[in-house]
């Protein structure tokens, strides 16, 4: 599958890493899972206590998002965070902590952005392509 994203969502990304370096910034990715799109983002606090090194997303944020999208709000397809001072790749503390559930995961790292599947043999990389929306 080859991901759909705007030139605007990649930029964001690349903002909400800078802006939080040295810390690894997070949140969620919406969109449609079934149609390999990605429309939005939302930064959710990262609550881990070592933030320059690993990230936590806020369980109300991810609570919230879960809820929002059983109610028909916006899908929930995934998740993001930096690696500050790392590689736009799944890190081995991210191959550990990741669920397995096929949700999509986007690193930031640098100038550069990656997206991944999160399924049962670890990470998959997804390639993408720009869209205009």
């Amino acid at each position: 599958m080859t991901l759909q994203v705007t030139s605007e969502l990649l930029d964001t990304l690349l903002a909400e890493a800078e802006a939080a370096h040295p810390r690894e910034c997070c949140g969620l990715l919406f969109g449609g899972a079934g149609e390999g799109r990605i429309d939005s983002m939302a930064p959710a606090p990262n609550i881990h206590p070592q933030p320059e090194t690993h990230f936590e997303i806020d369980p109300r944020a991810l609570i919230d998002a879960h809820r929002a999208s059983r109610l028909a709000g916006p899908e929930l397809v995934g998740y993001y965070h930096s690696h500050p001072d790392g590689k736009a790749r799944p890190s081995a503390t991210d191959t550990a902590m990741a669920a397995r559930d096929a949700m999509i995961w986007a690193i930031v790292a640098g100038q550069r952005v990656t997206f991944w599947r999160a399924g049962d043999a670890g990470f998959s990389a997804l390639p993408y392509r720009l869209v205009t929306r």
